[in-house]
């Protein structure tokens, strides 16, 4: 009777071990279906995951619930940081030696395709300088042939370019900028856009004449500074005929060109507002000046760097995303701070194809 009793007691001690155990994995499960629901709903929104209802972090929501609606129309994408200039103003120094695999930098641009890409502009450090600029030219003709983009560019310092690569790659190129801040060779040796003794202004030249015969527009690209914010480029802009020339105010980066990790002091180089609006006025006459200030280049760019992250600098520094590798586009551009508006504003979307710039070579 009383062993019989003392199984009872054990039943009903192991019944409700069990009761307990039940309900609290079903209240669990419920929370989880819950939360996986609310997830699905937010993504059907296009809000990005990860995010939460915390009152401390609802501004971010709202920064990347905006953004979720970006399509990469035009993108940066800087592959490689190494440079054989060293350029003081420098906002994206050689911090590593890293440059994707060919086939996975093909990967990721597909995946930029598949998103709504239209432009993409390669750069560095400079862009021809890995693999002596055969690299380059294979994501060039990948761009143009395979992925059959509207417009393909580069930008580069100039100095490592060669006929050879014309010949090989032109066809699948749109626009060549090259970059150049005087046209004094002392000027360009102050502010390191050099290379030892080299002319600057001679491969500026001689590119430009090679985009001519090989039917690549041509643009020039110009950093405003203490060092020649006082020059005037427009007879030799005039002469040289770019499709456009971009004209950028001097813009610090902390961590890159300023700060106490940084591999530049670009300090001494910043010019004020009102000094960059007298030179952009000395230059009112020319047609194809773009003027780019701090506020309207700070934000309105989706860059890449060159792990394929997108790069958010609204405070000031560059913050990186997750690869677009291992995200996807979608998830990875939440975190560009990529300001469309600005974007827009200042004329990042023109003609960008030669096919319809109707140039005449």
């Amino acid at each position: 009777m009383f062993f019989s009793s003392e199984v009872a007691s054990l039943k009903l001690l192991l019944q409700l071990c069990i009761s307990t155990v039940h309900r609290i994995f079903s209240s669990v499960f419920s929370k989880v279906l819950y939360w996986t629901a609310g997830a699905g709903r937010l993504q059907e929104k296009g809000v990005c995951s990860g995010g939460t209802t915390a009152p401390a972090n609802r501004k971010l929501d709202q920064k990347k619930e905006a953004q979720t609606s970006t399509t990469p129309t035009s993108v940066n994408y800087h592959f490689t940081r190494k440079c054989n200039y060293k350029c003081g103003f420098c906002f994206h120094t050689a911090k590593t030696s890293f440059v994707l695999p060919l086939e996975e930098a093909k990967k990721g641009l597909k995946l930029l395709k598949e998103s709504g890409l239209e432009k993409i502009n390669f750069s560095g450090g400079e862009p021809f300088l890995h693999d002596k600029g055969d690299f380059l030219g294979k994501l060039v003709q990948y761009c143009k042939e395979d992925l059959q983009l509207p417009s393909v560019s580069i930008v580069s310092n100039g100095s490592m370019i060669r006929e050879k690569w014309f010949q090989k790659y032109g066809d699948y190129l749109d626009i060549l900028a090259i970059s150049c801040d005087s046209f004094d060779e002392a000027t360009n040796q102050l502010i390191g856009r050099a290379q030892g003794r080299k002319s600057h202004l001679d491969n500026l030249y001689k590119v430009r004449d090679w985009c001519q015969k090989y039917k690549v527009a041509f643009k020039i690209n110009s950093v405003i500074n203490t060092f020649n914010v006082d020059e005037d480029m427009g007879e030799h802009i005039a002469e040289l005929n770019p499709v456009r020339w971009k004209v950028f105010q001097c813009l610090l980066i902390d961590g890159e060109n300023a700060g106490e990790n940084a591999l530049r002091e670009a300090e001494r180089f910043v010019i004020s507002e009102q000094q960059f609006q007298e030179f952009l006025e000395r230059h009112n006459s020319i047609s194809c000046l773009v003027p780019e200030s701090n506020e309207k280049m700070r934000d309105s760019y989706l860059i890449l760097d060159e792990y394929m992250r997108f790069l958010d600098c609204r405070e000031g520094r560059k913050d990186p995303s997750k690869s677009i590798l291992d995200v996807g586009v979608k998830e990875a551009i939440c975190f560009s701070g990529f300001d469309e508006k600005m974007f827009l504003k200042r004329g990042g979307k023109y003609v960008w194809s030669k096919a319809d710039m109707k140039l005449e070579w």
